[in-house]
């Protein structure tokens, strides 16, 4: 007679199978915009509060790095980020569902951080982080936001949690992988490094993607030249040279898949920006130009009160 299935593994399998298949089923979601098919098992409540717990952790870690909220690059982040989240408002009331909770009015915080490393990321919650080696490729206020919009379209699409439910899956496949092989083997040589290069890295590209599409879509309903968020991906390309591992190996696309994808989307996002003959965003250009410069007048400002004191201080200790 066929050898029968131990009931201590057919139980467990049987309840980590079923359990799996449902919330396969019930889990299914569809990425804003882009409309592509995914899973996420988590809820906006449990990423905000994982975000939060984040960002609090960041502040500590980052404390003696993070620039003064009066620092001029501080000041522009901010300011260019205020802009950058109403037009996820915007977005968020045409293709963004309920049940994600995003509402009008989110709050944002924007922390720019020392350090010679040229990145940004954002924490569920919209907790952005600016790290200062970024204004080596972006360099001016629309280069900037084509940097914040990809940011904070990766909250908007709730990517944070499509990876926590991506690891929470792999983890019951693994479960279910030990009751079958209690060695590991499959897991270890097979399940493990199949999982990584067919869904995990592939998954991660395509949400890099999705976050430039809507980024620059944010920039541009935002009155920020979309283009420019092309520039900084060239010029990053340029610095990086051949740094860059293959794309099927990386979390991120190529900057030769992103340039590309960008010509793809820019006729869409240069109509956005210039709409209504471009009236739309001329008065909001022309406020920009009024805060750059209040915002150069500040910081010379503070440079020539910091200048005056450093001399009084060396001339009372000569």
């Amino acid at each position: 007679s066929p050898q029968r299935i131990p009931s201590y593994v057919l139980l467990p399998g049987t309840i980590l199978g079923g359990t799996f298949a449902y919330c396969y089923v019930a889990c299914r979601d569809e990425a804003p915009l882009t409309k592509r098919s995914r899973i996420i098992a988590t809820s906006p409540a449990f990423e905000r509060e994982t975000g939060d717990t984040n960002y609090k952790q960041l502040l500590k870690q980052y404390r003696r790095d993070i620039l003064p909220p009066d620092h001029r690059a501080s000041v522009t982040v901010r300011r260019v980020g205020q802009r950058i989240a109403a037009a996820a408002d915007r977005f968020a009331e045409g293709n963004i569902p309920p049940s994600y909770e995003i509402g009008k009015g989110s709050t944002y915080t924007y922390t720019v951080v020392r350090s010679d490393m040229a990145n940004a990321f954002v924490l569920p919650g919209n907790h952005v982080f600016v790290l200062t080696g970024l204004f080596k490729y972006a360099t001016n206020e629309d280069e900037l936001a084509g940097v914040l919009g990809h940011e904070v379209a990766h909250n908007l699409a709730r990517h944070a949690g499509e990876r926590m439910s991506s690891g929470i899956f792999w983890d019951m496949i693994a479960r279910l992988s030990f009751l079958v092989d209690p060695s590991g083997g499959l897991y270890l040589f097979f399940i493990g490094p199949a999982s990584t290069l067919l869904h995990k890295l592939p998954n991660s590209r395509e949400a890099e993607i999705e976050a430039d599409q809507i980024g620059i879509h944010l920039a541009a309903d935002a009155c920020y030249d979309p283009r420019a968020a092309k520039k900084v991906f060239s010029a990053m390309k340029s610095g990086n040279g051949n740094k860059t591992p293959p794309e099927f190996v990386s979390t991120h696309p190529s900057y030769d898949t992103r340039l590309t994808n960008f010509d793809e989307w820019m006729p869409d996002a240069l109509a956005e920006f210039n709409a209504d003959g471009g009236m739309k965003c001329r008065h909001v250009r022309q406020e920009m130009k009024r805060a750059r410069r209040h915002a150069a007048e500040m910081a010379s400002r503070r440079e020539q009160i910091h200048y005056g004191v450093t001399r009084r201080s060396s001339g009372g200790s000569a």
